[in-house]
């Protein structure tokens, strides 16, 4: 997701912790206007598999060293996939492919960031009815 946004892109070219920290401020807004519940993946952070909640209320997921964020991004498809409404956002068609195997729907990095866009919108639009 960090590469399919140019402006994240270019913050990871300096600083991946800045580009995680600026991809998780874009999904809690997604989160906090919409009724999705959110987590993200990302690769590697220490010698072993690692979840943490965000104190925005997202889930925030790490990959252990020498694992991909996709093992753990199909080990969550399959546990909560067939019970539950579960999207993955994803370029890799082989990801995609493997989500919707275990009952998930997929989407693509731009689909995202469009819902991302929505959601600020809708958000923007129902405060400026409040003012």
């Amino acid at each position: 997701m960090i590469f399919a946004c140019p402006d994240l892109a270019s913050i990871h070219a300096n600083n991946t912790a800045n580009a995680r920290d600026g991809l998780i401020r874009l999904l809690t807004g997604l989160q906090d206007a919409t009724d999705w519940t959110v987590a993200v993946v990302f690769d590697g952070k220490g010698p072993k598999a690692s979840s943490e909640g965000s104190p925005h209320g997202i889930a925030v997921f790490y990959s252990r060293e020498g694992q991909t964020a996709d093992a753990i991004i199909e080990r969550l498809a399959a546990k909560y996939g067939a019970d539950f409404q579960v999207t993955v956002a994803t370029n890799d068609r082989m990801e995609r492919t493997t989500s919707e195997s275990f009952g998930c729907d997929s989407i693509s990095a731009a689909h995202l960031f469009i819902e991302i866009e929505q959601a600020n919108d809708s958000l923007r639009e129902k405060i400026r009815r409040l003012q």
